[in-house]
């Protein structure tokens, strides 16, 4: 890969399915906090049982000090486990509005509307975080997250104009053209996507097709080739029966699409150093 004007430490640790630790030049962030043991189960409607297949790399108890949560929805157990709320309690928080409102009366969860920035302010260390719109399932909300600093640097883009570098934790979504917008904005230098191809069956939807409600390979693809990332790690794609893509189905995707140079993969539980 070539080098990156990414002026930041940054270290990802994969707790699994989309939970990750990144280490942020010394500031600490989780994304959707699932810590639930292997073949824990949840129903999610009529008849319907999700059942993780994984040992998080992390419990509640061994996780390093927290100082933020980007959480893309809080109505999922597979984003968001019982245990995982428990972490929620006295912590910065950033979500959905709805997602506020019904985690309330939480004082430090707040929650965003696509395309709307906050300071977030960590030991005496100011982000700011844009929430980015996504379409998962019908009817519910849920976001991605843009997160910037003076400290990150920014990088000239062919325009000759120079952007702020970020990173991109996608949430939930399937491929949406809105999205480009933010290659506009921003040097998108990580982009940390929730793919798989997770398919359910919509409601009332008996014999019909499945509903996919994150990205698959090709999508995914399209997304980091559009946004102008540059580099690509995949997650959500392992281990829960309604995800239709591994590994091997990814991998091929994205060599077909001519990324493949540009991805880290991330191994349960082992920091990676990135950028």
């Amino acid at each position: 890969m070539p080098p990156s004007t990414f002026r930041s430490s940054l270290t990802i640790t994969h707790v699994g399915t989309a939970t990750a630790i990144l280490e942020v030049g010394g500031v600490t962030f989780i994304t959707d906090p699932y810590l639930s043991p292997a073949e824990t189960s949840f129903p999610v409607g009529p008849g319907v049982v999700l059942t993780s297949h994984y040992q998080p790399s992390h419990t509640l108890e061994s996780l390093p000090p927290i100082d933020a949560v980007l959480l893309s929805h809080e109505d999922h157990a597979d984003n968001l486990d019982p245990i995982g709320r428990r972490l929620l309690d006295g912590r910065r928080v950033l979500t959905t509005v709805d997602g506020a409102r019904k985690l309330a009366p939480r004082p430090g969860v707040v929650g965003l509307n696509p395309w709307e920035m906050v300071p977030l302010v960590i030991g005496g260390r100011r982000f700011e975080v844009t929430a980015t719109p996504c379409q998962h399932l019908p009817g519910g909300e849920c976001n991605g997250f843009i997160v910037t600093a003076s400290e990150f640097g920014s990088t000239f883009g062919d325009d000759g104009v120079s952007r702020p570098n970020a990173i991109y934790f996608s949430g939930d979504t399937v491929y949406l053209e809105e999205l480009a917008q933010m290659r506009e904005r921003f040097h998108i230098s990580l982009a940390l996507l929730n793919i798989g191809a997770a398919a359910v069956m919509p409601p009332g939807g008996e014999g019909g097709e499945p509903l996919l409600i994150t990205m698959n390979g090709r999508q995914a693809a399209r997304l980091f080739r559009e946004i102008g990332a540059d580099v690509l790690v995949p997650m959500h794609f392992e281990s829960w029966d309604h995800f239709t893509e591994g590994r091997d189905q990814l991998a091929a995707a994205f060599e077909s699409e001519g990324v493949l140079d540009k991805v880290v993969w991330l191994e349960l539980g082992v920091p990676r150093s990135v950028l």
